[in-house]
């Protein structure tokens, strides 16, 4: 894969006085280097404030973790916004891949007696709709709808989809489930932690399991995989502070494989869900997953990802994954690791 790094050195221009870093609320080494002050710690030192764009004010957050054009901005989070931003033209680079099994179901009315893909075929199944700038939700209900058809040898085209507007104000998946309930649709696509505690209030059972499928593919969805971008501007001004920062996150997915109650406890306070929602979500094991790569497997799943987003209508233009992607950040990161550890040892 090409390297399309910029040097190593710094550049003359001057160092930011602040570092952004944005995440969704699901399972992430930036949520878990944040919570223990590791960011903030790293540039101390540089006169450098780490900050959450989730902690911003709006006229500081503005839609920045949909849009990327913060050039001081670190984002974890999901592939939906990153590949829209990049297709605007936005100057993004793909720095780092994760890939966390989190659940992904299908979800009926209780005594439906829908228990399999193939019964999907014919029935009315909810795709969300929101008003904002790039529906990633609605992205996430299709390709999760796709991908539980495909295990039928089913698409799209044979099963009826129904508009769901959401609900002004209503928790994340409250319409499509209000929508189950009152018999408008058959089924819905839900997904983490606020899905199962959702699913419960509202009696759905799940028909589909898409996270215990043996096919990879079929959960191609806006977290999985879930990419690391950073500004191009930042990268080639400072590459000294991506692969600082980089390390970081790589640290922390290391202290998670040794960590797990209290990854937990991180996932709640990042989810807004309890226990329930997040052991019900998240397998065992999840807490060893949160490690960045570059994989030719999760570059290859990102770009099926891709090809399905384009294909639906949410990407302005396409867009070239390798060419988006810049190896050099977090293979310098892993030196400047294993350095650090061996300064320690010795």
């Amino acid at each position: 894969m090409p390297s399309h790094a910029p040097s190593a050195q710094a550049t003359s221009e001057a160092a930011p006085d602040t570092l952004w870093f944005t995440r969704c609320p699901v399972p992430t080494a930036t949520g878990i280097a944040a919570d223990q002050g590791w960011l903030a710690k790293e540039f101390a030192a540089d006169g450098i404030t780490v900050r959450s764009l989730q902690d911003a004010p709006p006229e500081v957050a503005a839609d920045h973790h949909y849009t990327h054009a913060l050039t001081g901005l670190f984002r974890e989070g999901g592939n939906v916004p990153a590949l829209w931003a990049r297709s605007r033209g936005e100057q993004t680079r793909l720095i780092g891949l994760t890939w966390i099994e989190e659940r992904q179901v299908v979800l009926v009315r209780a005594g439906s007696g829908i228990t399999t893909p193939g019964q999907l075929r014919g029935l009315r199944l909810a795709v969300p709709r929101h008003g904002i700038g790039i529906d990633f939700w609605r992205a996430m209900a299709l390709a999760g709808l796709h991908g539980a058809l495909s295990l039928a040898g089913l698409t799209l085209d044979e099963a009826e989809l129904v508009d769901v507007p959401a609900a002004p104000g209503g928790g994340q998946w409250a319409a499509e489930l209000a929508a189950l309930r009152d018999g408008v649709v058959d089924a819905v696509y839900v997904k983490g932690a606020l899905a199962v505690e959702a699913a419960r209030r509202f009696g759905a059972e799940v028909a589909v399991k898409l996270d215990t499928a043996p096919d990879r593919r079929t959960r191609v969805n806006n977290g999985t995989p879930r990419p690391v971008t950073v500004h191009q501007r930042l990268l080639d001004d400072h590459p000294d502070l991506v692969v600082r920062f980089l390390a970081v996150l790589l640290d922390a997915a290391d202290w998670a494989v040794d960590n797990p109650a209290e990854v937990v406890r991180i996932l709640q306070a990042e989810t807004g869900a309890g226990a329930e929602g997040v052991t019900g979500a998240y397998a065992a094991g999840s807490h060893r997953a949160l490690h960045l790569d570059l994989s030719e497997e999760r570059l290859g799943l990102l770009e099926q990802q891709e090809r399905f987003l384009r294909g639906q209508g949410f990407l302005d233009a396409a867009v070239d994954i390798r060419a988006w992607t810049d190896p050099e950040p977090l293979r310098a990161a892993r030196e400047l690791l294993d350095r650090r550890r061996a300064a320690v040892r010795d």
